[in-house]
C-alpha cells in the first residue's frame, strides 16, 4: 500500500512540474505573440495522466491546475481575474469553483472516452473531449454566475473564447495526447 502511495506522489510530482514549465513557458511565450490567439497547454499533462494512471490521479492534477488558476488570477490581475479568483474585486465563491470544477473534470472526462475506445481514435477524442470539458464547464460557469459581464451581453465574452481559442485548444490536446499517451501507455507496461 505504501509502495503504491510513494508511485502515485511521485507521478502525481512529475505531472505537476511538467504543468508548471508548460504555465510558465506558456505564460511567457503567449505575452509576446502579437496574435489574439492564446491557447492554454497546461491541461494537457491533465489529461495524459488521466488516460494513463487513471481518474483519482488525473483529478488531483486537474486539481492542481485549478488552484494555479486561481493563485494565477489573484496574483497577476488582469480584466477578466475576478472570474477565477474569490480574492479580487468583483470576484465572489464561485469564481473559485470556476477555476477548480472544470480542471477536475479535465482529469476524469479522457479516462473515460478512452475506456470506453480504447484506440488511437479513442487517445485523440479523450485528448479533444478533456479540453472541450474545460471549454464547456468554465463558460458555463461564467455564463451562469457572471451574466452581467459586458452590461449583460456575456455573449460577445464567450464568442470571442469559443472561436479561435478554445479550438486551438481542442486540436492541440487531441494532437498531443494521441501522441504521447501511446508512449507512456506502453512504459506502464
Amino acid at each position: 500500500m505504501n509502495k503504491r502511495k510513494s508511485s502515485d506522489v511521485a507521478i502525481i510530482s512529475i505531472f505537476f512540474a511538467a504543468m508548471l514549465l508548460i504555465h510558465l513557458l506558456s505564460s511567457l511565450i503567449f505575452n509576446v505573440w502579437l496574435v489574439p490567439i492564446k491557447p492554454t497547454l497546461m491541461h494537457i499533462p491533465v489529461i495524459i495522466a488521466s488516460i494513463v494512471y487513471g481518474p483519482k490521479i488525473g483529478s488531483i492534477l486537474g486539481g492542481l491546475m485549478g488552484i494555479v488558476s486561481l493563485l494565477t488570477n489573484t496574483l497577476v490581475l488582469l480584466p477578466t481575474s475576478y472570474l477565477f479568483s474569490p480574492f479580487v474585486e468583483n470576484g465572489n465563491l464561485a469564481s473559485a469553483l470556476i477555476a477548480i470544477l472544470p480542471r477536475v473534470l479535465i482529469g476524469i472526462v479522457p479516462y473515460f472516452i478512452y475506456k470506453w475506445w480504447p484506440s488511437k481514435a479513442g487517445l485523440f477524442a479523450a485528448g479533444f473531449s478533456g479540453a472541450l470539458t474545460n471549454t464547456l464547464f468554465v463558460l458555463s460557469g461564467i455564463f451562469i454566475f457572471f451574466s452581467s459581464v459586458y452590461g449583460n451581453d456575456v455573449k460577445a465574452l464567450l464568442a470571442a473564447v469559443i472561436s479561435a481559442n478554445s479550438i486551438a485548444e481542442m486540436i492541440i490536446s487531441a494532437l498531443l495526447t494521441a501522441a504521447i499517451a501511446p508512449v507512456l501507455l506502453k512504459l506502464k507496461k
